[in-house]
């Protein structure tokens, strides 16, 4: 499989959400953007028909692990004023995917020539977010170290259905070692608005997942004899239910090119 790996111009200042945004609107950023602007919060990307956003909403709010909304658009407004000046949906993402009838049509840089004014956004918060308090806190994690995408799996752990919205849940998975995963517990439990403490901790089966190197988003990564996987919630979820729902079109972010914001990560500790 291959790799995309995040690349900028050093005329852009990659260490705010803003110049972030910037590099990727200008088409210099590619890529993952995890690593990018430290202590920016990231977030995942969903874009329904007017029609459907309350349904959409209701079941972000009934599933709040996977689908933990830090920002809404009003229809047809490609900005959200709240999550950082100078953004535009259509544009701020290093990659987008373009759905119809559950089926991804297009995959682009800038999703500009597929933007409608009967659309609104929802930004979820991303696991990215907590990640800079694992390393903050030693913990090592793997696709961080190899400047790749985080594994991610469709599991067999159902989202609440609310509305025509409903599906399995999208993990995120990071090989700890025993003691260290008793501590990331500890650090995530601390972020509930970017998904919170892990879901599921080793014995991947038990959730559906039957190789563990094998991943549905991202890129795989090695559990080593003395790890164990765990297992987040992951804002990919809401892919996850519209290849189940169909709408008859959405945009989302392509997994791993997150919208940085100029919300800073600090904000969403509870501690």
């Amino acid at each position: 499989m291959s790799i995309a790996f995040p690349r900028a111009s050093s005329s852009f200042d990659l260490s705010t959400g803003l110049g972030t945004r910037l590099a990727c609107r200008s088409g210099a950023v590619t890529g993952a953007t995890s690593g990018m602007a430290p202590g920016y919060v990231q977030g995942n990307l969903a874009v329904l028909p007017k029609e459907l956003a309350y349904d959409f909403l209701a079941f972000c709010r009934a599933n709040p692990k996977p689908c933990p909304v830090i920002g809404i658009s009003e229809p047809g407004d490609p900005r959200i004023p709240a999550l950082g000046r100078d953004l535009d949906l259509r544009t701020d993402i290093p990659g987008y995917r373009i759905w119809e009838n559950g089926k991804v049509v297009a995959e682009v840089t800038d999703a500009s020539a597929y933007w409608r004014d009967d659309l609104v956004s929802f930004v979820l918060g991303c696991s990215y977010s907590f990640e800079e308090a694992l390393i903050e806190n030693g913990l090592p994690l793997r696709h961080v170290e190899r400047n790749s995408k985080v594994p991610m799996f469709r599991t067999n752990i159902p989202c609440t259905p609310t509305g025509i919205f409903s599906g399995p849940m999208v993990v995120s998975m990071r090989p700890l070692k025993p003691a260290d995963a008793i501590r990331a517990v500890q650090i995530t439990s601390r972020f509930p608005a970017v998904h919170g403490a892990p879901v599921h901790i080793g014995l991947p089966e038990l959730i559906g997942i039957q190789d563990v190197t094998k991943p549905d988003y991202g890129d795989p990564v090695e559990v080593l004899d003395d790890e164990l996987p765990v297992f987040w919630a992951c804002g990919v979820t809401p892919q996850s239910v519209i290849d189940k729902v169909r709408p008859s079109f959405a945009i989302t972010h392509a997994p791993g090119s997150m919208l940085v914001t100029d919300l800073k990560n600090t904000d969403f500790s509870i501690i």
